[in-house]
């Protein structure tokens, strides 16, 4: 049986954040932690000026990327006009291990933690949480029952003991002493029952909203101003990496296994059928650099939901952490993946505000078209910020980057995502201003009605050369009882043309069309002018015979 060396998983949960009260269109959803006593403080990055502590993996990390993609990760100092990142990065160290217990067949297993961190995005409503653990010499079927199992934010059903499906038996997460801080609560089917009944959303797990904490589920009744939602379903994206004393000795079940994050099962059986798994190496793998070099005999693996390194434990090329393909994968990969789930949740997130305000929309309350309006017009001026600064196609020249990260977009098939939601997203736009224009167009044809009428009483007074009335030479408070009674009078005509504008539009054109009669000329003067619209009578509609019973 394989053993795995040295096994590290870091798992990315996307999610989304609620607005939060009186605040702003741009939220900053990371200053509510500072205003709470919680573990998490910010962390700072590596571009502190003092070049004795960068290091060369900093370095590395950085030439990586486009130019693009760096302003973005790292923000640009000096007088760019890009400015600092947008990415906020908080982390909490009161949790050091975590401790894995299985339903059966292995016994619990401990992993280290590296980070538990909080990546927030400036100007999207979106955090990722993110939980890196290691361990040494596990056996491979654990290795692959991890993968499958941990990272759940709730039981998909219930096992016939009542154990969480697809689910660990229990996660306890400790302190550096041992002590248990939290532990999963998968079994209790009564909560998350009654939170898809009474709330209509799925609960979270005790451990999982121990780690969030104070941010809490946006549907729960507990106070907190920051809340969530998920984005996705029960299982969080993981990436993982492995080093193994003979990578070429594993079989193909056994790479299929840990690129689709599959539960385990001997090596010599596939958890699928072989037709279903006839592209699995061109689908799924990057072979660039396995089986032609012993000393960096490597392969990639790449589902979308699950990317697995599997490498030689005895090559330094594999194993180191600062030049080597684990360090590459604690950060250059780690980014990669991290980009790739930022912009599936920023669309998922986009799509789901159009989603509410479409469903919020009421055309016969004036304040919710209001609403809806700026609802779109927010999202549009969000959206094409997200475009030009943090949606990108291409992240890296390097081949492997460059590939890996098409691979991880085409599984989980952002592309298309964004296409779609852009369409959606100027086709609101469109809406709106078509909407505009249609009002104003309706605006013009009144004033143009209103104007028609007093130009017929101003030539009619200017023709006779004279004032109507000559008052004056008349004191001054007949004079301004005169102006009184002229402006009410012209007021009142005013907002009664106004008032039957569309009928009197309807009746110019009536009259200008030279193809009816006068009779039906006069008849369509006289509707215009009375207070109630005649209703419109329609013809009958033939006769037809009654239909056989």
């Amino acid at each position: 049986m394989a053993v795995v060396r040295h096994f590290r998983q870091i798992l990315l949960w996307p999610l989304q954040l609620m607005p939060v009260a009186g605040r702003d269109q741009i939220q900053r959803h990371w200053e509510q932690l500072g205003d709470t006593d919680t573990p998490w403080f910010a962390v700072e990055d590596e571009f502190t000026g003092d070049p004795a502590l960068f290091q060369p993996r900093h370095y590395s990390e950085f030439v990586t990327f486009l130019p693009s993609v760096q302003r973005f990760l790292y923000g640009e100092s000096g007088g760019g006009g890009y400015g600092g990142s947008p990415i906020r990065v908080f982390r909490r160290d009161d949790v050091r291990r975590v401790r894995l217990c299985f339903k059966e067949q292995f016994a619990p297993v401990e992993l280290s933690i590296a980070h538990v961190d909080l990546y927030f995005f400036y100007d999207i409503d979106v955090v990722i949480l993110t939980v890196e653990v290691h361990a040494d010499d596990l056996e491979l079927p654990v290795v692959q029952e991890i993968l499958f199992r941990f990272g759940r934010s709730y039981p998909a059903n219930w096992d016939e003991d009542g154990q969480g499906g697809n689910c660990l038996a229990k996660v306890e997460w400790l302190d550096g002493d041992g002590h248990v801080l939290a532990a999963s609560d998968y079994p209790d089917q009564a909560k998350y029952l009654k939170s898809v009944c009474c709330e209509r959303t799925a609960a979270i797990s005790a451990d999982w909203e121990f780690l969030l904490a104070p941010m809490v589920p946006h549907a729960s009744m507990r106070p907190g101003a920051l809340r969530f939602r998920q984005l996705e379903y029960d299982r969080m994206p993981v990436m993982a990496y492995l080093a193994v004393d003979d990578p070429m000795g594993l079989s193909r079940g056994d790479f299929i296994r840990l690129a689709m994050a599959t539960r385990s099962g001997p090596s010599d059986t596939l958890p699928f059928s072989a037709d279903f798994l006839a592209e699995f190496d061109r689908q799924y793998c990057y072979d660039r650099y396995w089986g032609v070099n012993e000393g960096a005999n490597t392969r990639f693996l790449c589902s979308g939901h699950a990317f697995v390194m599997v490498g030689e434990a005895g090559q330094k090329f594999f194993t180191d952490r600062e030049t080597g393909l684990l360090g590459q994968f604690r950060h250059q990969y780690f980014l990669l993946g991290l980009i790739a789930h930022f912009h599936k949740a920023a669309l998922l997130m986009f799509g789901d505000r159009l989603g509410s305000a479409v469903s919020r929309l009421d055309i016969r309350d004036a304040e919710s078209v209001k609403r809806f309006k700026r609802t779109i017009r927010q999202t549009f001026e969000i959206f094409l910020r997200f475009t030009h600064r943090c949606w990108f196609h291409e992240v890296s020249v390097q081949a492997q980057a460059k590939a890996l990260f098409a691979m991880w977009q085409d599984h989980l098939g952002t592309v298309p995502l964004y296409d779609s939601l852009r369409r959606e997203v100027q086709d609101m736009a469109q809406y709106l201003d078509s909407d505009g224009l249609r009002r104003q167009a309706n605006t013009v044809v009144r004033l143009t009605v209103v104007t028609t009428f007093g130009l017929i009483a101003t030539i009619t007074t200017g023709a006779l050369g004279m004032n109507l009335l000559a008052a004056a030479d008349d004191p001054l408070a007949l004079r301004v009882l005169w102006f009184g009674l002229a402006l009410v009078a012209t007021l009142g005509l005013t907002l009664y043309t106004l008032m039957v504008s569309k009928r009197l539009s309807d009746m110019l054109e009536t009259l200008s069309d030279q193809r009816l009669p006068l009779k039906a000329k006069l008849s369509a003067f006289a509707r215009a002018w009375r207070l109630r619209a005649s209703p419109v009578v329609k013809p009958p509609s033939p006769s037809r015979p009654p239909a056989d019973r």
